[in-house]
C-alpha cells in the first residue's frame, strides 16, 4: 500500500498539488478497531494499511475519486451507521414492498446491506463500498457501486488492493485530470469542465 500511495502522492505534486494538502495523516489503531467493532465487518490488511498512511482526506469539495471525498475511518463510520438506521427504519421499503436493486452478478439484489462499507461519497448519498456479503460469482470484499437513487449495481474491483492498484494506474495512463472545482475527475467525466 506505502507504493501505491507513494505513486499516488507523486501524480498529484505533479498534477494536482493543492490535492496533497488536503490528505489527512494516517489512522490510529483504536480508530480502526472502533470500525471494526462497530460495523462487525473483517476489515481487510490492505485497507488497514491504506488508512494507517492517509485516513481520507480533509473536508473539501475537491474530492481525490473522480471527485469523490476519500472519507475518514470517522465519516465511514458515520455513512455506515446512516444506512444503518435508515435500513432498519424501514426507508428501503414503498408500499409495503421492499426496494431492491438491479446488480451486476456477485452483488446481492438489496437496495443497502449492512456488510457493505463506503469510503468514498459524493456528498449526496452515491458511494463506493467493500462489499462482505457477495452474492454468487462475486468476491468477499469486492468494492461495489452504491447509488441512493438509482438501481444498478457495478462491482468495480474484485478487492480493495485491485481498486487502488487500478485507480493510480489510471491516473498514471492519463484518464483522469485535476479540475479546480471538483479535484480529481476522469477526462470523460461531466466534472471535467472550466469554471
Amino acid at each position: 500500500m506505502q507504493e501505491y500511495w507513494t505513486r499516488w502522492e507523486l501524480w498529484m505534486r505533479n498534477h494536482a498539488p493543492k490535492m496533497v494538502s488536503i490528505l489527512n495523516p494516517g489512522t490510529s489503531y483504536n480508530d480502526m478497531k472502533d470500525l471494526e467493532t462497530l460495523t462487525g465487518l473483517p476489515i481487510p490488511d490492505s485497507f488497514r494499511i491504506f488508512y494507517a498512511i492517509h485516513n481520507g482526506q480533509k473536508s473539501s469539495r475537491a474530492g481525490l475519486v473522480n471527485g469523490d471525498k476519500l472519507l475518514s475511518i470517522k465519516e465511514i463510520a458515520e455513512e455506515w451507521t446512516s444506512w444503518k438506521n435508515l435500513l432498519e427504519n424501514g426507508a428501503f421499503t414503498h408500499n409495503g414492498e421492499v426496494l431492491r436493486s438491479e446488480p451486476d452478478t456477485g452483488i446481492r439484489p438489496e437496495w443497502w446491506n449492512t456488510n457493505w462499507l463506503p469510503f468514498t461519497s459524493d456528498g449526496l448519498g452515491n458511494h463506493l463500498c467493500l462489499d462482505f456479503d457477495p452474492a454468487s460469482g462475486g468476491n468477499i470484499g469486492q468494492i461495489i457501486t452504491m447509488w441512493h437513487d438509482d438501481t444498478h449495481r457495478e462491482v468495480i474491483a474484485s478487492s480493495f488492493e485491485d481498486w487502488v492498484k487500478n485507480y493510480i494506474t489510471s491516473l498514471e495512463n492519463g484518464e483522469y485530470v485535476y479540475q479546480k472545482k471538483w479535484g480529481i475527475v476522469r477526462k470523460d467525466s461531466r466534472y471535467n469542465f472550466k469554471d
